[in-house]
């Protein structure tokens, strides 16, 4: 089965970045959103960056033309019906994805390939919102931020999933570009299950006193030769994000490594979410001069 079409669900920053990779390696994309507001938002945000990327010397004019000629924005989920992929993006909700996937396992062909960009929820829990033949074609493709940059790509199985199925998502991801690595539906995935935790002891590190936020960064920054420190990839990230993830790892393994400790649910409760709200482990007023936050 060849892959041609594509349908993105959602317009958002990893959507937006998914539907933008797919379209400049020659598919055409249909990019459904909830309103024409968020859709042209999106679809705006996509002819800015390659419009960066022509000024810097790193895509040609006629090649950005031909990529947005490629995008075709949409309100109607029924759009997403000739698709040969459907790559959803929405908001991290089962019960909203559910939702989505309920309507779509009815609107598309039995051949279409349903892939989730979930970082942390069951792949397993929103194929059952599907017939049990579009089960066998459920996978998770979770991309990374920002996506026309980062080259990962997991591609997830389920214990249902056609190895037929797999092997198509994976060379699809070789065709956009990307490097897939292959990873089966368990919570958190690779990446995660194995960057929260360290993240999180981070939290308990600065928490218990063993340093301060600049040295704790700096220490792994220097010591490990990472590009930077844990709390500053927390703020980076998002603590609420961080949080969100890491309560439902806990849910999942119910280990103490992936339980989020109280400062990060104190940070989260006062709206300390990092870049994205101005504050987080550092502030953000300056934001080429960040200075820590005295939290303790």
């Amino acid at each position: 089965m060849a892959i041609n079409r594509v349908a993105v669900l959602g317009c958002g920053l990893m959507g937006s970045g998914i539907a933008q990779v797919c379209a400049q390696a020659g598919h055409e994309v249909a990019v459904i959103e909830l309103s024409e507001h968020l859709l042209n938002g999106g679809l705006g945000n996509i002819a800015k960056h390659l419009g960066r990327m022509v000024d810097k010397g790193n895509l040609a004019a006629e090649a950005r033309d031909q990529t947005i000629g490629r995008l075709h924005g949409s309100t109607k989920l029924e759009d997403a019906s000739t698709a040969n992929l459907v790559i959803e993006a929405i908001i991290e909700n089962i019960h909203e994805k559910n939702k989505v996937y309920s309507v779509l396992d009815k609107i598309c062909p039995r051949e279409t390939i349903f892939a989730s960009n979930t970082s942390s929820l069951s792949i397993t829990q929103m194929m059952t919102a599907t017939s049990p033949e579009r089960q066998r074609r459920f996978i998770g493709m979770h991309f990374f931020s920002p996506a026309p940059v980062m080259k990962l790509v997991e591609v997830v199985r389920t214990i249902l999933t056609d190895p037929e199925v797999f092997r198509i998502a994976t060379d699809f991801c070789l065709e956009i570009g990307k490097v897939p690595v292959q990873t089966s539906d368990r919570t958190g995935f690779i990446v995660n299950r194995l960057l929260v935790p360290y993240m999180l002891d981070s939290i308990r590190a600065l928490e218990e006193g063993v340093a301060s936020i600049v040295d704790i960064d700096t220490a792994m920054k220097l010591g490990c030769g990472y590009p930077m420190g844990p709390l500053t990839l927390g703020d980076f990230v998002g603590l609420d994000t961080t949080y969100y993830i890491a309560d439902i790892m806990f849910d999942e393994f119910k280990e103490k490594r992936f339980a989020p400790p109280p400062l990060l649910k104190r940070m989260v409760l006062a709206g300390l979410y990092g870049r994205k709200s101005g504050r987080g482990f550092y502030d953000y007023s300056d934001p080429d001069n960040p200075k820590p936050m005295n939290l303790l």
